[in-house]
């Protein structure tokens, strides 16, 4: 028994189903025809080209395609002229803000055409193009655009004439991530960086801009530093000390008399082990194991005894209790009070979290705690005022200093509580307004 008969109507069915299952249209080589088993592809495209099972031939699967579905036939595409190339690549350009390459995709303008396709096609003479050239060099005859594949030569004189330029007007000479080259449009410090090492564009090859510059302009090349040892580092830091009163931490800056050296960089090589240093230390260690400066990242433990001796022994030689604005721990060198309160608060030295020292001083010293004070009624002022001019003939003001009866209580902060609305009262008045009313 024969195969039926097909018609156009049919194929058209299972290519659409085809096209919808896997994104493509078929073609010759594409198999089963998935919604029609036995079916085969390439039996069908056989039956157009010579007439078979009903079809009247000369016709193939592709041009039945293109004139049915609009589907791009790869054989028979239509002519290419520069005109239109060039007019494509300008539409990309305004659209994009770039010249297309090959890499560049489908044609902005011509969804069925896509830029490594005509490049082939101006290579190779194909779609009634002459051939030999490219997308790059026609955009460079007829564009004036750069050809990243046919770049001039460049000579070491001229690299170091574009550095001194970069410079004069930088204050720092080029890396490879400068970006532009001033004065030189399309050259690129990168690209230079790149045909220094490949040995491109007439270079010799195997060199580099860091070594160039270090060679002929006398610049620090990072890659080539020379190696350290504690000795030197010590050397260094003793010379810092004596020169600023302080010892260098990763943020001092240069390292006196080492021109180009950083104390940055030396932390840097003494933590990871660079330039022949053994790694895994710091600067404030090296510092605190030969020069027995305080390490801040490695402090000793405290303990609420501790703080409160020092306390005591503040209060008995200044009269006053300290704040964390006191400055530092009287003979305890490099501790300050800023520091301890810092501990208390955030739980650091192993120290309970959430206090502070105005807190603890309140707690274990019944010192008055300015930032957790007691509220205030306007009766209990009008109280102590009556007080105060029973005792002075005058009514308290701003000045009057101590309320009498009231340890702890001055007149200028009860002023300044009452205009600022603060311990529970309420805002914008004064003192003078509240004994005027009386």
């Amino acid at each position: 028994m024969g195969l039926p008969d097909l018609t156009i109507e049919q194929i058209l069915q299972w290519a659409d189903a085809h096209h919808k299952i896997t994104g493509e249209w078929p073609k010759e080589t594409s198999d089963d025809v998935v919604c029609a088993p036995g079916e085969k592809w390439r039996n069908i495209a056989q039956g157009l080209r010579i007439g078979l099972r009903g079809l009247p031939g000369g016709s193939s699967l592709s041009k039945m395609l293109t004139e049915k579905r609009g589907n791009r036939n790869p054989k028979a595409l239509p002519p290419l002229t520069i005109e239109q190339i060039l007019k494509w690549a300008d539409g990309h350009q305004q659209k994009t803000g770039e010249w297309p390459k090959q890499k560049s995709g489908v044609v902005l303008d011509a969804p069925s055409e896509r830029w490594l396709n005509i490049d082939s096609a101006l290579a190779l003479g194909q779609r009634t193009l002459p051939g030999g050239s490219s997308l790059a060099k026609l955009l460079a005859e007829k564009r004036g655009i750069r050809n990243h594949l046919a770049l001039p030569q460049l000579t070491i004189e001229q690299i170091l004439k574009w550095a001194d330029i970069h410079h004069q007007e930088t204050g720092a000479w080029p890396k490879s991530t400068s970006g532009d080259v001033l004065g030189a449009p399309g050259e690129k410090w990168g690209n230079i960086k790149n045909a220094m090492a490949l040995g491109q564009r007439s270079l010799p090859g195997g060199s580099s801009l860091p070594k160039l510059l270090a060679e002929k302009r006398g610049v620090r090349n990072r890659g080539q530093l020379q190696n350290l040892t504690t000795k030197q580092i010590l050397k260094w830091a003793d010379a810092h000390h004596q020169k600023t009163g302080t010892w260098p931490n990763g943020k001092s800056g240069e390292v006196l008399g080492a021109p180009g050296e950083k104390w940055e960089n030396i932390q840097i090589s003494l933590s990871q082990g660079l330039r022949s240093l053994p790694g895994g230390s710091t600067l404030a260690q090296l510092l605190a194991e030969k020069r027995g400066v305080r390490n801040s990242g490695n402090l000793p433990d405290l303990t609420i005894e501790q703080i409160l001796k020092w306390a005591d022994a503040h209060h008995k030689k200044t009269g006053r209790w300290p704040n964390q604005k006191s400055g530092e721990v009287f003979g305890e060198p490099g501790e300050k009070w800023v520091n301890i309160n810092g501990a208390l608060a955030f739980g650091r030295r192993s120290l309970p979290r959430g206090s502070s020292l105005a807190e603890l001083l309140s707690e274990k010293r019944g010192v008055r705690n300015h930032l957790a004070l007691p509220p205030l009624t306007f009766e209990q002022i009008r109280k102590w005022a009556v007080a105060h001019h029973k005792r002075t003939g005058h009514w308290p003001e701003h000045t009057s200093g101590d309320v009498v009866g009231a340890p702890g209580e001055k007149w200028s902060g009860i002023s300044g509580a009452i205009y600022k609305g603060q311990r529970g009262l309420p805002r914008g008045s004064s003192l003078a307004k509240l004994l005027a009313n009386k």
